[in-house]
């Protein structure tokens, strides 16, 4: 019987020096805290929380620095102990600016107290939600969807399925796999949590089999529990997108536009399962997450780090880029964003800083060959080089109706492009373009009511 499904399109992209299999073999380490840390008022999916302190004050780790706003937030934590010496707009990875509350660190590591959730085994789903919310537990995987909202299903959608993220595709990054062979019974402690507040029948957790080292970890820590199953999945990218891990573990497939929700799964990653455990039973917010260091650096490494601390600051400790160094990733190589700067802050969906030699992105350029690779490798069964053209020509209604809301920017079409087109950057534009028009028509439409 064939216990996985392969979802079409997906690549094998090389892993290069210093990728995935050095990083493999450094456990985790805590990074040194920083001078100062930045922390950004909107590090999820949803509307920015609302700032709670002011230059002057004094604050210690896990105090709620920023209060949630609307359904879809979490809230933001400090994760030094220190004084607040600002709170004004910096630059993020992507180039856009957020509301920052900026610590001086006083070196005093002090906490708040702690309250631990007095019985975690009998959370329900409202109760879980609230927890999530006020923790500031969002996605560690990359998308940072807030989990306050993933634990509050529609009443008249039915889950039978938890799916845990192990596969952790991308190249070079190992801090998924680290937390597997590190954390395994807190991870599987949060998943039950979230299995027994959703009255979910069954738990699936997916880890590709190039970490079969922590395929047996999780095995382990299951133990005979029936209801829990672990696959090990060919490595395959993106295999830990949840469209492609939802097919690949169950076979049933996300509609167009729609949520894993949709078909009765729900799935979280690992680093989210083990900061659940963390935020129950230790009464622990979000203030750090663990993040890879890799490619053209002098030392990689997996660092458990603050929230908040400045990319620089990784790089230092990392023993600073080799002269070869022709780009900064902020995130993997496939689905990260490119640095110009060096003072971006880490936030909760990080997962990894990436120097690499070369890179396709600082290639000219060519006419397309209509080689079609493209789209035999496109995940989501679209034409990219399709979308590329019409979106040159601002045809981005043809755009949405090709499918390009559908595109996962997982790289995969710009990585096989022979002509090395900016595949991925131009959907990206398009999903961008249409989503602000259909917020200002919304808008419109609002305002004549």
């Amino acid at each position: 019987m064939t216990l996985f499904h392969l979802f079409p399109g997906g690549i094998h992209p090389h892993e290069g020096k210093n990728g995935k299999a050095v990083t493999k073999t450094l456990p985790i380490t805590e990074l040194p805290q920083p001078t100062r840390v930045v922390i950004p008022l909107q590090q999820h999916i949803g509307a920015p929380c609302r700032c709670l302190v002011q230059k002057g004050d004094v604050v210690k780790i896990g105090m709620k620095i920023g209060e949630p706003v609307g359904f879809v937030s979490a809230a933001v934590h400090a994760s030094v102990s220190g004084k607040v010496v600002d709170v004004r707009h910096c630059i993020m990875a992507n180039g856009l600016e957020a509301e920052c509350v900026i610590i001086d660190n006083d070196f005093q590591d002090t906490w708040v107290p702690l309250h631990p959730v007095a019985n975690p085994d009998q959370l329900d789903a409202t109760s879980l939600s609230a927890l999530a919310r006020e923790m500031g537990l969002v996605g560690l995987g990359g998308a940072t969807f807030p989990h306050a909202v993933k634990f509050s299903p529609p009443k008249d959608k039915v889950v039978d399925t938890l799916i845990i993220n192990g596969a952790e595709c991308e190249p070079y990054l190992a801090a998924d796999y680290h937390l597997m062979l590190t954390y395994a019974k807190e991870i599987l402690s949060g998943a039950k949590l979230i299995q027994r507040a959703l009255k979910i029948e069954r738990i699936l957790i997916g880890i590709e089999n190039d970490k079969m080292d922590a395929v047996e970890a999780m095995k382990q820590a299951c133990g005979d529990d029936a209801a829990v199953q672990v696959f090990a999945l060919p490595t395959r990218y993106p295999q830990g997108g949840e469209k492609q891990l939802t097919f690949a573990l169950t076979k049933r497939v996300v509609k167009s536009g729609g949520l894993p929700l949709d078909c009765g799964v729900v799935v979280a990653n690992v680093g989210s399962c083990y900061a659940l455990h963390r935020a129950a039973y230790e009464g622990r917010p979000l203030v750090d997450r663990v993040v890879t260091v890799s490619g053209t650096v002098e030392k990689p490494a997996n660092y458990l780090v603050r929230i908040g601390t400045p990319v620089e600051w990784l790089l230092d400790t990392s023993g600073g880029l080799l002269p070869e160094t022709k780009v900064l990733i902020y995130g993997g190589p496939m689905m990260g964003l490119p640095l110009s700067r060096t003072d971006i802050p880490v936030t909760k969906g990080c997962s990894g800083i990436t120097a690499l030699g070369k890179s396709s992105a600082l290639t000219q350029e060519s006419n397309c060959i209509h080689c079609g690779r493209c789209s035999d490798v496109c995940p989501m069964r679209l034409v990219p080089s399709m979308l590329d053209k019409l979106m040159r020509k601002d045809m981005y209604e043809e755009c949405e109706r090709q499918g390009v809301m559908n595109c996962i920017e997982c790289g995969a079409c710009t990585w096989s492009c022979p002509a090395k087109r900016h595949l991925t950057q131009s959907c990206r534009t398009s999903k961008r373009v249409i989503t602000e028009r259909r917020r200002k028509q919304a808008q419109a439409q609002k305002e004549e009511m």
